[in-house]
């Protein structure tokens, strides 16, 4: 089985205020074999439709500027870009895999809304869960923090899809055999 480690960055605003429609900005993405070799990673940013001007508070968060979404294109266009990626570097069996459910969701949703294919998210699995189902940690903790407690240092910029992906990487190989049993 092949599998893609990803990451979503979306729009938000502090306070959550109730009403706002989180969507796709970034979508970072690395693919490994069955055997654990890490191979090409994926990245592109996303024009927002629905609240196409980022937050103060989103910008600051991600690093992403309203320049990179502004000259992205929509998700109905980079999420068929991104199934198509998927499907040219793995074999039929493939399992998507991000830390926490909510970027799984939000795929899901995104698609419905470009009313693209969602097959393809599926198999998936919340590796943030199993992680914590391994270790038999009660209390959820970040992947930042998750990270530091393996010996990790996290590298890049955190809240940058592609990065956050590629740290999950080095935890994901780490306990390779003991994933999804």
């Amino acid at each position: 089985m092949d599998y893609i480690i990803f990451d979503l960055e979306a729009t938000c605003w502090e306070g959550n205020p109730l009403g706002r429609i989180q969507e796709i900005i970034e979508i970072g993405a690395v693919h490994i074999d069955a055997y654990g070799t890490v191979g090409e990673s994926y990245q592109k940013f996303v024009r927002p439709i629905h609240d196409p001007v980022l937050s103060l508070y989103c910008r600051q968060l991600t690093g992403i500027t309203q320049d990179d979404v502004q000259s992205a294109r929509p998700f109905s266009s980079v999420g068929q870009d991104f199934m198509h990626w998927i499907q040219d570097r793995t074999t039929d069996a493939c399992q998507l895999c991000s830390w926490g459910d909510k970027d799984h969701e939000l795929l899901l949703r995104a698609c419905r809304e470009a009313s693209l294919e969602s097959d393809w998210i599926e198999p998936y699995v919340d590796l943030k869960a199993e992680y914590h189902r391994i270790q038999g940690i009660q209390q959820k903790i970040g992947l930042k923090k998750t990270l530091i407690r393996e010996g990790f240092e996290f590298d890049g910029d955190h809240h940058r899809a592609l990065d956050d992906a590629q740290n999950l990487v080095k935890l994901f190989l780490r306990h390779f055999d003991m994933w999804m049993r």
